[in-house]
This record gives C-alpha cells, structure tokens and sequence, in this order.
C-alpha cells in the first residue's frame, strides 16, 4: 500500500498531507448525472463518476494547471472518506444538527459574497437557497463525520527534535527549497477618538437620510449608492443576504435587524464601524436578508495627532525596556484580534508568523527596511482592513535572508512538515489495519492508479 505525498513546496515548504480532505464540493450549479459507479465501500457507499468529475472541476478551477492524473489522488481521497465514514458508523459516531446548519450557513454565505447577492447565487443555480441546504446537507454532514474521526485518530500525534532532524537529514541536498527575504512583524495599533462634535454630525446626517427614506423622497437603495460609507454593500444597494444572529455581523448589527418587520427600517444603530440604518428586506427563521447605510465619523488631523503622541508614549516605554512588547499591545493596543496574537501579524492561511517580504505591501517592506531586528519603528499614520485612517507602531522581531531550507533558520517550518508526515504515516498504519475488514470495489479504469493498486490487493480476500 502507497499513499503518495506531494514534495517539499519551495514557497511554503509544507508537505501536502493528502489524508486532508479536499474542501467539500458545495453543489450550486447543476450538473449532469453521470450514472457510472466507479467505486463501492461497505455495505452501501457508492462513489460516482459524476462524483468525481465535479470534484476535479472545483479543484482545476482552483488551479488551472490541474492535470487528469490528479483524478486518481481524487478518488482515494473520496474512498477513504467514505471508509472513515463506514467506521464512523462503526464507532457511533455522531455531529449535532446545529453543528451541521452552522457550517451550511457558512458555506452559503461564501458563496452569496462570491456572486454578489443571493439571487445571483440562485439564478446561477437553478435553485433556491433551501434547495442548495437541503442538498448539500447530507455532504456536509458527512464530512465532518469523518474529520471528527480523523481528528480522534490522529489527535495524539507529537514528535521529538530528534525525529524532526532526522527528517531533515533524509531530504536531498538539491531538494532542499531556497527561501525568499521573510520577517516576523508586529504592531500596537491606537485608533484616533473621533471629537463629539463629528460623532453628532454623522448622526445628524444618518438621521436626514432617514428621513428623506421614509417620506419617500429617496429610496433605500439610492440612499445608500449615494451616501453609505461601506464600499462592501453601497453598490449593491446596501445590501446583505443572508445574515444570522450568529453570523460575521457585529452583535449589535444582528440584534437591531432580527428585530425589524419586512420593510421596516431600524433607529440608528451605533457599533465599531460607525452609525447604521438598515432595513428589513425578507426573513425566513433565523437567516435575513436586509440593506444598510452606514455613516463613518470623520477623522481629523486633530484625531490622528492625539493617537500619534500617545504612542510615542508608547515607544518610549518600549525603548527603555519598562514594559515588554506583549505588555504594551495588551495595555495599549485598540486592535483586539491582535491582543489574541500578541500583537504578531500572521499568514491567515497558514497562521504562520513568519511573513514572505513579497507579500508585504511597498510601504511596510521600505518602512522595515530602516528597522533592525529588535526595533520599533516611529508612530505613523496608516490604513486599517477596514480602510480608515488609524495609527500605529511597527515591531520588528526576526528578519531572514533569502537562504536554503536549514534547521537554524526553519526549524518551525520543518516541525510542521515532518508531523504532517507522521501524521500521514500514522493514517497509513489506520487504513493498512481497517481496509481488510471493508467490502471495497474499484472500477477497472482506475484499479491502474498507483495510488489505488495496493488497495485492491489488499481487500482481495473480501471480494
């Protein structure tokens, strides 16, 4: 038996542990049924073609370069999902009902943010958004299954120093990937205090355009292209589908929404983005569809002013040692995603520390450029996510030179590897032990897969 891994990545040397599963296809455009069986697990687990064929589309639309040969990683990676779901059922197994909508909720709400709207989503489709849940459930259902049986089998996996060196000294000298400039970066952001005088200004203004709605003398949706503050919605009307009480909408978003009737528009509503009117399109249970303006209070030069000296302040206390940097974004900082970080920037993909000088925008790269490791850079102005003016403070704790994979300068990178691979390992040691005890038939036109061809020799005796 063989479960191929993919090769060290030279840009973010990670191996690609394939006992991941793909994402989960999420059915939203029809596709033709393809009545092929081309695999049959357990007692009634069946894969079809058509199966296949979807997930090779998502996947090749993902990365062009995509060949056919992947189909055969594919198809063992749909086959063990479909084991670990027969054992699952073994070992009852089970996910909650709440669970299961919650990540349907998730996937849906992608996917309206990806085609603009939920009737976009659902002219594309051919269906509506209960026809998509109801037809993705069972899927999604089934795979958190069967990660929560992989997580339960692979949870206890750890490996020494002396493991991840002998990994290291295994790979070849020529594949050894060669690494780009990378940084570990972090910042204490204070955010300026907008004045009292602009915070009754922007709700006086928020108030007028109320007004004008509600006497009819402007519509909801040209309000808000005219006058709303948020670039994400304010050429769609203002609006958003599909929000929960639960969902990415700050709380006190949800709660003045879910209490409005169809067509109702809410009082001003004040969270950390600024004033909010929003009106009621359409409610189905505990999802909604609703418009909003939202009115940002104006930064002034004044504001900005204040948050620059007061970390200057700041710095101060940093460069002469009186309270370390973790310290100071804890008491200081106004960014609270950064104090669950310590104040570091991550990869939000990999939640890696360690930052490719490349990914950095022109501005942080030449600012980082006049810092040596260990210094803070002066107190500037600069753009948040949410393209406000805010200030902040830049720390730099590590810098690398573009170099060749080592343990010195790569050791975390390499720990990572290395439990991935014992991690697949271990997994392979699970399969090699459960697949004789399984009814397993393949397709004769993928019983040729590498990858696949152990597996029917080893449920030979089950056929």
């Amino acid at each position: 038996m063989s479960i191929s891994l993919s090769i060290l990545s030279s840009k973010y040397f990670k191996l690609s542990l394939v006992l991941i599963f793909l994402t989960c296809g999420f059915k939203v455009t029809a596709q033709e049924s393809l009545d092929k069986i081309i695999a049959i697990i357990g007692r009634n687990r069946i894969i079809l073609q058509s199966d296949l064929e979807l997930e090779f589309t998502m996947a090749h639309e993902r990365d062009p370069n995509l060949s056919d040969t992947a189909k055969c990683m594919m198809l063992q990676q749909m086959i063990l999902r479909k084991l670990l779901l027969e054992q699952a059922e073994r070992d009852s197994v089970m996910i909650d009902d709440a669970d299961v909508e919650g990540q349907l909720d998730n996937r849906l709400r992608y996917y309206i943010g990806l085609y603009g709207s939920k009737e976009k989503l659902e002219s594309i489709s051919g269906k509506t958004i209960y026809q998509i849940k109801e037809e993705n459930r069972d899927a999604i259902r089934e795979q958190m299954i069967a990660e929560k049986l992989q997580g339960t089998i692979l949870e206890k996996t750890q490996i020494t120093p002396a493991e991840i060196e002998a990994f290291y000294k295994k790979i070849p000298v020529d594949s050894l990937p060669y690494f780009p400039a990378a940084v570990e970066v972090g910042q204490i952001v204070i955010d300026p205090v907008v004045s009292k005088e602009i915070e009754s200004y922007a709700q006086d203004k928020l108030t007028e355009i109320r007004k004008d709605i509600v006497e009819g003398r402007k519509t909801f949706e040209n309000a808000a292209g005219l006058y709303s503050d948020d670039p994400g919605s304010r050429d769609n009307g203002g609006r958003y589908d599909g929000i929960t009480r639960n969902g990415p909408m700050v709380a006190e978003f949800s709660n003045a929404a879910f209490k409005l009737q169809n067509g109702e528009i809410s009082p001003i509503v004040k969270t950390k983005f600024g004033y909010h009117i929003i009106q009621m399109i359409s409610r189905k249970g505990e999802e909604a569809d609703v418009r909003h303006i939202l009115i940002k209070p104006e930064i002034t030069s004044g504001d900005l002013a204040l948050s620059l000296h007061k970390l200057d302040s700041v710095r101060n206390l940093l460069t002469t040692g009186k309270i370390t940097f973790q310290e100071a974004v804890g008491k200081f900082s106004t960014d609270e995603a950064a104090k669950r970080t310590g104040g570091m920037i991550g990869d939000p993909q990999t939640g890696s520390t360690e930052l490719d000088m490349s990914r950095l925008d022109a501005g942080m790269v030449l600012m980082l450029d006049t810092l040596k490791k260990g210094d803070y850079s002066a107190p500037h102005v600069f753009l948040n996510d949410a393209h406000d003016r805010s200030c902040r403070i830049v720390y730099l704790r590590s810098r690398t030179s573009p170099h060749k994979a080592n343990l010195k300068d790569d050791y975390s990178r390499i720990q990572e590897v290395a439990v991935a691979q014992k991690k697949q390992q271990k997994m392979i040691t699970w399969v090699k032990a459960k697949l004789p005890t399984y009814y397993l038939k393949i397709d004769p036109q993928y019983q040729t897969c590498p990858i696949i061809r152990d597996w029917k020799n080893d449920t030979e005796s089950v056929k």
